[in-house]
C-alpha cells in the first residue's frame, strides 16, 4: 500500500503523490501515511505540496482490501474512520504551508482536504462534488472539514444535490485559492513555490500558526495573540535580514 503514496523531498520542498491511478481513490492506509508525513514536515521543509499522478486528484476515500468490512455497531465502526479525520487535523496542525495542486475530478475527501489546505492551484478545467448524499452516505466526514471554509449556502446545496461545479465555481465558494488554464499550471505553481521559499521562515511559521489558532479565539483574543507573534517574529534575525 506504501506505494500509493510516494513522499519524495525536492530541496526545501516535501513533495507528496497520490498515485492510484486505477481509481484515484485515497485508501485509510494512504490518509494513515500522509498523517506521518506531515506531522514531521517542517523538520526538513518549508512547504508541503499534495498532487496526484492520475487523472483526478481524488475520486473519494476508498476502503483497502485489508479492512475487511464494515463493522455493524457504531461504537465498533467509529474509529476506522480516524485517518481521515486526522488527515484534514493533520493539514491544520502542519507547521508549514501544506499546498494542493488540483487537476480532474476533486472529490468527497479530495475536496476536503483542499478546503483545510492553506493554498490550492486548480487547474481550469478541474470539476468538484460532495458525491456521498449520493450513494446513500451522509457527508459529515466532508462537512467536518468544509463546515468554516465555505459559505453555508454552498455546502448545503454541494452536500444535497452531489453535483459538480466547474473551478471558477469553486473559487466563488471560497474552496479554493487560484484558479489557472491548464497549459500554465506547473509554471504557476513553480513561480508560487519560489516566492514563498523566499520569504523568510519565521514569517511563514508564523503566519500558519496564526491563522491556525486565532479563528478559534474570540476578537480580543485574537488581537492579543497577533500582538505577540507580531513581536516575537519581527525581532528574529531572519526577519532583519534584506530582501533580494
Amino acid at each position: 500500500m506504501s506505494d500509493q503514496i510516494r513522499i519524495q523531498q525536492d530541496g526545501r520542498i516535501l513533495r507528496v503523490t497520490f498515485d492510484r491511478p486505477e481509481d484515484n481513490g485515497v485508501s485509510d492506509k494512504m490518509a494513515a501515511k500522509l498523517i506521518e508525513a506531515l506531522e514531521t514536515a517542517h523538520e526538513t521543509s518549508d512547504l508541503v505540496i499534495i498532487r496526484s499522478a492520475g487523472p483526478d486528484f481524488c475520486t473519494g476515500r476508498v476502503r483497502g482490501p485489508d479492512i475487511g468490512p464494515a463493522s455493524p455497531e457504531a461504537y465498533a465502526r467509529r474509529p476506522e474512520y480516524d485517518s481521515i479525520f486526522n488527515s484534514y487535523k493533520a493539514v491544520k496542525n502542519a507547521q508549514i504551508p501544506v499546498m494542493t495542486i488540483l487537476k480532474g475530478r476533486v472529490m468527497g475527501f479530495g475536496a476536503a482536504l483542499t478546503a483545510v489546505s492553506d493554498v490550492s492551484f486548480s487547474s481550469d478545467t478541474a470539476t468538484y462534488n460532495i458525491p456521498e448524499i449520493a450513494h446513500n452516505v451522509m457527508p459529515t466526514m466532508v462537512m467536518s472539514a468544509i463546515y468554516d471554509r465555505m459559505n453555508r449556502n454552498a455546502i448545503m446545496w454541494m452536500a444535497y444535490t452531489a453535483d459538480f461545479i466547474d473551478a471558477h465555481q469553486a473559487l466563488n465558494y471560497g474552496l479554493i485559492s487560484r484558479v489557472i488554464p491548464d497549459a500554465q499550471l506547473e509554471s504557476e505553481v513553480t513561480r508560487f513555490c519560489d516566492l514563498l521559499l523566499s520569504r523568510p521562515r519565521p514569517a511563514i511559521l508564523g503566519l500558519k500558526e496564526y491563522m491556525r489558532v486565532a479563528p478559534r479565539m474570540d476578537d480580543q483574543g485574537a488581537l492579543d495573540y497577533a500582538r505577540s507573534i507580531h513581536s516575537m517574529v519581527n525581532t528574529s534575525a531572519e526577519m532583519k535580514k534584506k530582501a533580494h
